[in-house]
């Protein structure tokens, strides 16, 4: 691992750390304190609804819930950060606005609140940045949160009344289009550049099968001696 990649110094592991521990101190606060703040969740089409953008990916309505959503949320912030150092931040927080805002305007009247618009929206950017790139590695490791987070292209749709499949697939959507337009950006597959070497050229055929040319017959060449000086 590069000085660059040093988890004593860089983001990937600071922040998803950070992150996770925060969406358990505000959990743990609401048990202690007998409350909660699903009030600050995502209100579809109302004003007051707006703050959920950013309050709703710290709230969460169990500890089912809460648990969930960790794992994926840390890995999928270490991979931003890790491939994509220089965008992650940037894409970090245009993506949490963007899952908000398209998830406060259409999804039903109720109270949205959980990380799991977040994850689905890392899941889907890093999974289909793979795609464009084809950087497939990226790819990989969606496939394995994936696995982790069970049947989650499901959850995208209404199979569950009590799920925000709303937030999901907002994510879904926020991350695939960010995907694309960054697409440019950050990393990209290994070029290889092969150098063109006539004289191994020579050793195969037009078909492209070996066959190295036969001796070349060398023939004496007798220099006529030269005229002597008058």
């Amino acid at each position: 691992m590069s000085k660059s990649k040093s988890i004593f110094s860089k983001k990937f592991i600071i922040i998803p750390v950070i992150s996770v521990f925060l969406i358990w101190l505000v959990y743990y606060l609401e048990i202690k304190y007998k409350t909660n703040f699903n009030d600050y969740g995502i209100y579809p089409q109302t004003l007051t609804g707006l703050r959920g953008i950013i309050f709703s990916p710290f709230l969460h309505s169990s500890f089912e819930h809460l648990f969930s959503n960790s794992i994926p949320l840390l890995v999928m912030l270490a991979s931003l950060y890790y491939f994509y150092e220089g965008i992650a931040t940037k894409v970090l927080l245009w993506g949490i606005f963007l899952t908000g805002f398209l998830t406060w305007s259409f999804a039903r009247p109720s109270y949205h609140i959980g990380a799991s618009g977040v994850v689905y929206f890392l899941v889907s950017f890093i999974f289909f940045s793979g795609v464009f790139r084809k950087y497939y590695r990226l790819a990989a490791v969606s496939l394995i949160v994936v696995f982790l987070y069970g049947s989650t292209v499901w959850y995208i749709f209404p199979v569950e009344e009590k799920i925000s499949w709303e937030g999901h697939l907002s994510g879904f959507l926020v991350g695939f289009i960010f995907a694309y337009i960054s697409r440019k950006n950050g990393p990209q597959p290994e070029k290889f550049v092969f150098s063109h070497n006539p004289e191994f050229d020579e050793l195969f055929d037009e078909h492209g099968n070996f066959a190295p040319p036969k001796e070349k017959e060398v023939s004496e060449i007798n220099e006529e001696p030269k005229n002597p000086e008058a």
